[in-house]
């Protein structure tokens, strides 16, 4: 097997986390994949891998060699896509990360197009709430929100979207609708531990107020939250994106309009110290696309 090749082998294995798991990505036997390890392993007189019971695990040295065969890989791809031409559109893999709720309502809906623009692309999606190492799961890019907490992330802004206080019209027929901050002490609030918390700051015409909340459930998934929310067990302060169907159908209602809170930045996230690629550029601009038509 050429140097490509092993590396685009090892490149699996560290992101499937195990022979097996890459064998049947690769669409090869199990055999093969071992053979190619220990033979790049002997080329580079350097352990890459740590075997246990519990799986495969890349040493210092592992971590630095997938950084930068994954990044001749991409560089391969894009010069094939150059010689191809745009009409070839781009191929390999695109590895994802986004929390849930926002995966599955504005992402998922919307990959068959994306697919069906580059045929030789394949997507792998991970949907979860956690700030995930992206080195170490192989990303090649993460739509995060909020504040991002590592300042030495390249990261680029690519929308923004309202936050809202919200809930059900049958939780506001039971307990009534708040109408400035104050009234919301007097509400049960469903605390989303990832989205702000219990202190929820509010301006209006240039007074800002900020109000500490009591609420009895708290989560830390947007996922949970819905279901609360949905459930007709209290109100919450959610971003437009969280709850787009609902608001969208009327399942649940945004009241104290007048009163604002703070936006909530969207963005594009890149593992540190590596360029972006092509793959991930383009579907960056495709989901920034996505956001502006339904703002």
């Amino acid at each position: 097997m050429d140097r490509l090749g092993a590396m685009e082998t090892f490149v699996c294995v560290v992101e499937t986390g195990s022979f097996s798991a890459a064998a049947r990505r690769l669409n090869i036997g199990q055999p093969a994949v071992s053979k190619t390890i220990a033979q790049l392993e002997s080329r580079l007189a350097v352990r890459l891998l740590l075997r246990s019971t519990r799986g495969l695990t890349p040493t210092e040295a592992g971590l630095a060699f997938f950084e930068r065969a994954r990044r001749a890989i991409e560089e391969a791809d894009e010069a094939d896509n150059a010689a191809r031409g745009t009409a070839g559109g781009l191929s390999g893999n695109l590895r994802i990360c986004a929390a849930v709720t926002f995966g599955r309502l504005h992402i998922v809906p919307h990959l068959g197009p994306f697919l069906e623009q580059n045929p030789e692309l394949n997507i792998d999606l991970m949907l979860d709430d956690r700030n995930v190492n992206l080195v170490e799961e192989g990303v090649d890019i993460a739509l995060r929100m909020g504040v991002l907490s590592d300042s030495g992330l390249t990261a680029r802004k690519i929308a923004e979207c309202r936050r809202m206080v919200l809930g059900t019209p049958a939780y506001f027929a039971k307990h009534g609708e708040p109408t400035c901050p104050a009234d919301l002490c007097r509400h049960q609030a469903i605390v989303y531990s990832l989205g702000g918390g219990s202190n929820w700051q509010f301006n209006k015409a240039g007074e800002e107020q900020s109000v500490i909340i009591s609420g009895r459930i708290r989560v830390n998934a947007a996922e949970g939250l819905r279901e609360a929310v949905l459930a007709h067990q209290g109100l919450t302060m959610a971003s437009e994106w969280m709850f787009a169907p609902e608001l969208a159908d009327g399942s649940v209602r945004e009241v104290m309009k007048d009163w604002t809170l703070p936006n909530l930045d969207l963005w594009a996230v890149f593992p540190t110290g590596r360029m972006a690629s092509a793959k991930a550029r383009v579907f960056v601009e495709y989901v920034q696309g996505l956001l502006a038509r339904k703002a």
